[in-house]
């Protein structure tokens, strides 16, 4: 049964979680944004590369990084004093997320708590503008060390690292046959060859 929200109301996480009717929605400042079922095969084969590839180096390094993918919440509290449910107004479902959290403190029974250290967003038609724009800035703001928006249709991938001042660089466009480097664990290239093509 769709439940009837009210798109001009702000809520919390704490109301988010007493939706059980299993559709796909994130939380930008306490108002929901719905989400629409992006797995398209191309989503998906990327997705799945790009997933194994750091999974991969973390099992070969030892490394405490995890990788998660979406449905997997991400919630983003305004301040380290805000983290109770019903003082979170943001959360958010990258396609994938990597969290390096040597104390394990940000994973929890309900997903990631504070910012990921790499978020890998992947364009759809529906996507484009929501991630160039609100979840850019979005991310920024959280402290996201490294966000990759990545378009299967343009076959590239856009990096940006954000800097000692708190905002993102220009970012840097990687397409053709070369290597994306992965700041978040060092030594790790992926070969777009190898994410864009069968």
């Amino acid at each position: 049964m769709k439940l009837a929200l009210n798109l001009n109301r702000r809520y919390t996480y704490a109301d988010y979680l007493t939706w059980n009717d299993n559709e796909l929605r994130e939380l930008l400042n306490g108002f929901i944004r719905q989400i629409s079922p992006p797995h398209t095969p191309e989503h998906d084969i990327v997705l799945r590369k790009i997933t194994d590839h750091l999974n991969n180096c973390i099992s070969e390094n030892n490394n405490r990084c995890r990788v998660f993918c979406a449905p997997f919440d991400v919630r983003l509290p305004k301040s380290s004093n805000e983290t109770a449910d019903n003082q979170i107004y943001t959360v958010v479902q990258p396609d994938i997320c990597l969290v390096c959290d040597s104390d394990n403190s940000k994973i929890d029974v309900h997903g990631c708590l504070g910012a990921p250290d790499l978020v890998v967003e992947i364009l759809t038609l529906a996507s484009q503008r929501y991630d160039l724009n609100e979840k850019f800035n979005l991310y920024e703001a959280a402290g996201v060390k490294e966000y990759w928006v990545v378009s299967p249709k343009e076959k590239g991938i856009n990096v940006f690292i954000l800097q000692e001042d708190g905002e993102y660089d220009v970012g840097t466009v990687y397409e053709g046959d070369t290597q994306v480097p992965v700041q978040t664990l060092e030594g790790l290239t992926l070969s777009m060859e190898e994410i864009f093509n069968e």
